[in-house]
């Protein structure tokens, strides 16, 4: 029983290791693709990353606000 487990787990950390070796590649410039555009590929994501949980918390404290002065004005 012993060395049915030990066998498993050879054969489990042999197949993970063969799975693993290709994504090694995807660090290389080969696979990325890099050219000139990349840097404004980078500049648009990190923009919309940045610029969307500020607009999102402007819109939500603008919309709370005004709920709040409709409260104010029927009390």
């Amino acid at each position: 029983m012993i060395g049915l487990k030990s066998a498993r787990i050879v054969v489990v950390a042999i197949l993970s290791f063969c799975w693993a070796i290709p994504a090694w590649a995807v660090d290389s410039y080969r696979y990325l693709h890099v050219s000139i555009d990349t840097p404004w590929a980078i500049f648009v994501a990190l923009f919309f990353m940045v610029f969307t949980p500020m607009v999102l918390a402007v819109f939500l404290y603008w919309r709370y606000a005004l709920k709040k002065d409709d409260e104010d004005d029927d009390a």
